[in-house]
């Protein structure tokens, strides 16, 4: 019996609630374990002293009436002195020697109150976040309708009515797509949930919202699909943010790439990393030949790359980071010569840590050639200004001594009567007067070139006017070892012009030839009809003109002939002045050592 009371005891103090027993004087007869190590060893004390360090009963004992009515009692009291709730049991006990007792068991409740307190308050904040979460929180069932969402999803739709809101279907009245549904059920069954998952739903006016989905699947105790949880974000903003920056970006993109100079970036080590289409226009490469596979320094060359780099760096050019203009001058690889204009700069990232270089050339080929043409025209200019110059003191002087010189040509006309033919003084009279009439002859040509408005034209056969300067030039050809070759058109047609002026022209070409074929050669004369014009082609076997000659033969008082040959650079200027003035053109082709065409074309009347 001793045993079996022992094992009960021990039993009892396994437990993790408290008991003890008391007699109906309120002392204390047992304690289990549990009970001692809260309150204390107390047997044989009383008991609202052991358990609430009172004097007196405690308020909320049951003594009397659980030892009067012989009846349990159940209640939860708050013990102060040490701060917990208990949930408290009476039982009354009978004794063997017929006494009674009271079998006390107390539960402490505060883990579990804890408990509930947590549960309420995690409880609490979920219907917080629930109702006041920024974005749309939403629970579904399974066959498309919502259980409950919150506030923000109806401000997202569009809804002010949360029950006529749970009542939609979502296929039809949600999702822009009705079997948009159906592949988010089969996406989130698969998985078991979905994080940003896009969507297409639409607001109760019917227009389009984007939405980003992150939800879980809800099962039952059974692993069956009850519906769906999740919240809803709407990126509605941020999509058309992004179509925004999208389309500034392909702008930019477009500016870049329809940009005529060439704009290039590198990173750091030179290789290209953006190549517009200014860029391939102007150096050759496409872009997808350089970009990421070729250096900067490939397209100009190492040392160029350094420079730029070195003036980039410093602040002599623009400020650190900038170079505002480097003339940048280099040979490709096909051998043109790349003339233009350089300007760069570096690019930083956030922490102002160099990370890239963007360049941009402009090509200055185009207005390098307008320039050296303004040039140009501007010392035509000045030649025409001294030609002009020259024809006023040329008409000046012509007319200063037209008359002495005619004084002179009467005085020796009438000495030639005095003197008799036979006399040895007659000749050196005869040559006198013929220096005389061809110093007048060239009185009257300067006054030409003066005036070659002033000239008369008429009707003109080529062919007959070649001939009759072929003919004087015979003999001077055949000695200077100069074989003729002619050929004339039958009919060449007529034309309007002044034969002194054309006679001046050929003679002038006639005679640069044999001047260019010093030790004997071929001159060829060809006329031909090509349209509405008359061509006549002088060709010589001579020496040629140099290619940087070429555009200045024509130009006043440039000239290619030494002093001892002759020549002060007006002969093809005045020859290409007639031409012009006859509405025709003058052009030359040549090339050094190969010999010199000249091919002359005229306007043809209508007879």
């Amino acid at each position: 019996m001793a045993d079996s009371t022992f094992r009960i005891m021990d039993a009892m103090d396994a437990l993790d609630d408290g008991i003890y027993v008391v007699n109906e004087n309120f002392s204390v007869e047992y304690m289990n374990k549990y009970m001692k190590e809260i309150f204390g060893d107390g047997i044989g004390k009383k008991c609202h002293l052991v358990i609430n360090s009172s004097d007196e009963p405690c308020p909320w004992c049951k003594n009397h009436k659980v030892f009067k009515n012989n009846e349990s009692w159940s209640y939860e009291i708050f013990i102060e002195s040490i701060g917990r709730n208990f949930s408290v049991v009476d039982h009354p006990v009978s004794n063997r020697d017929g006494t009674r007792s009271k079998l006390t068991i107390y539960k402490d409740l505060s883990h579990e109150l804890a408990q509930k307190a947590q549960l309420k308050f995690s409880e609490d904040n979920y219907k917080r976040l629930f109702a006041h979460a920024g974005c749309g929180v939403f629970t579904s069932s399974k066959y498309g309708r919502f259980l409950d969402v919150n506030p923000a999803l109806l401000i997202i739709l569009g809804y002010d009515n949360k029950e006529e809101f749970l009542s939609l279907d979502l296929a039809r009245d949600v999702y822009m797509n009705p079997t948009a549904r159906k592949h988010y059920m089969e996406a989130i069954e698969k998985e078991g949930g979905v994080i940003d998952y896009e969507v297409e739903w639409k607001k109760k006016d019917g227009s389009i919202v984007d939405i980003l989905l992150t939800s879980n699947v809800r099962y039952n105790t059974k692993n069956q699909i009850l519906g769906y949880e999740g919240i809803v974000v709407d990126q509605t903003q941020r999509k058309t943010i992004e179509n925004q920056l999208r389309k500034a970006h392909d702008f930019l993109d477009k500016i870049i790439a329809c940009s005529p100079n060439a704009i290039m970036a590198m990173d750091l080590k030179g290789k290209i990393m953006l190549w517009n289409i200014g860029a391939e226009e102007a150096f050759g490469w496409k872009a997808f030949e350089v970009i990421g596979k070729m250096s900067i320094q490939e397209v100009y060359s190492r040392e160029i790359a350094i420079e730029v780099m070195k003036m980039i760096r410093a602040d002599d050019f623009g400020g650190k980071g900038r170079l505002n203009s480097y003339p940048l001058k280099f040979e490709k690889g096909n051998g043109e010569i790349m003339d233009g204009n350089l300007s760069a700069s570096i690019l930083y990232d956030e922490n102002n840590v160099e990370i890239a270089t963007v360049a941009l050339f402009v090509d200055l080929k185009d207005r390098l050639k307008v320039e050296r043409q303004l040039g140009e025209a501007r010392q035509h200019l000045l030649q025409s200004e001294k030609l002009a110059a020259m024809g006023r003191l040329t008409s000046q002087i012509a007319h200063e001594l037209n008359n002495p010189l005619f004084g002179i040509m009467n005085t020796l006309e009438l000495m030639k009567t005095e003197i008799s033919p036979q006399n040895k003084r007659r000749r050196l009279l005869d040559m006198s007067l013929s220096e005389t009439m061809r110093l007048a002859d060239m009185l009257k040509k300067m006054l030409s070139f003066s005036k070659p408005d002033q000239e008369e034209k008429a009707k003109l056969d080529i062919n007959t006017l070649l001939d009759e300067l072929l003919m004087l030039y015979e003999k001077r050809l055949k000695e200077n070892s100069i074989k003729l070759k002619v050929s004339m058109t039958e009919n060449p047609g007529i034309i309007l012009a002044s034969k002194d002026q054309l006679r001046q022209v050929f003679i002038n070409l006639f005679s640069n030839a044999m001047d260019a074929m010093p030790d004997g050669g071929a001159l060829e004369v060809i006329t031909s009809v090509a349209g509405s014009n008359l061509q006549i082609l002088v060709s010589d076997t001579g020496m040629g003109i140099k290619t940087e000659h070429i555009e200045k033969i024509f130009d006043s008082f440039f000239t290619t002939k030494t002093e001892s040959i002759k020549g002060v650079g007006l002969g093809l200027s005045v020859c290409y002045g007639f031409i012009k003035e006859h509405g025709g053109d003058i052009s030359v082709r040549s090339k050094e050592g190969k010999g010199t065409s000249f091919l002359v074309q005229l306007p043809l009347i209508a007879e």
